[in-house]
């Protein structure tokens, strides 16, 4: 054996222990540790504060977003529903003058033919317009038209001579309102030959 002290032997030099503590150096050690796990705490409880409040805020703002997106959502279904109610009313009211000029017509006592065939053609040109300014539109191909499925409806193909697809003739006028089928036009269709 050396004379060497053993390496691992406390105060050792090169070593990496320290040399064992008196009861104040533990004491003061543990007071030391003891403020530095209150701090470490109540740094972590101001952190969970500030969390808790950032947590309430952005419930708080989720819960405002639900409520407007709610109203805005009974805003329009009111806002649909009274636009349909609008709608129908101004319709209804272009149609009024329509109705005064038959109920006219039919107060006239001892009418000629001649008179109610004239109230006749002015209260169907005030029926007309009205559906024209409801942008109900006429759909009523002429003879030799190309047949068109979207706004047309072929009852029967009939031999004819003209090209093959083409309107024959119109049973009964089809009509559109804001460009969508109201009722489609029935036809009779040129057979292929």
């Amino acid at each position: 054996m050396s004379d060497k002290p053993y390496p691992f032997s406390a105060g050792a030099p090169g070593t990496d222990f320290d040399p064992p503590m008196s009861p104040e150096e533990l004491e003061a050690a543990a007071a030391a540790n003891q403020a530095d796990a209150s701090a470490a705490l109540t740094n972590a409880q101001a952190e969970l504060d500030q969390l808790k409040a950032k947590t309430a805020e952005l419930t708080d703002q989720a819960l405002r977003a639900q409520a407007d997106a709610q109203n805005a959502r009974r805003r329009a279904d009111e806002e649909i529903a009274k636009s349909r109610k609008f709608a129908l009313e101004g319709f209804a009211e272009s149609l009024l003058p329509v109705l005064d000029s038959l109920e006219a017509a039919l107060n006239v006592e001892n009418a000629t033919a001649e008179q109610l065939r004239e109230g006749s053609e002015a209260t169907l040109r005030q029926l007309l317009s009205a559906l024209e300014r409801n942008k109900v539109v006429e759909v009523n191909p002429a003879p030799g038209a190309r047949f068109d499925p979207a706004t047309q409806q072929a009852i029967s193909m009939v031999p004819a001579a003209q090209e093959p697809n083409t309107v024959v003739s119109v049973l009964q006028k089809g009509y559109t309102i804001a460009d969508r089928v109201l009722r489609p036009a029935l036809v009779t269709v040129a057979a292929p030959q």
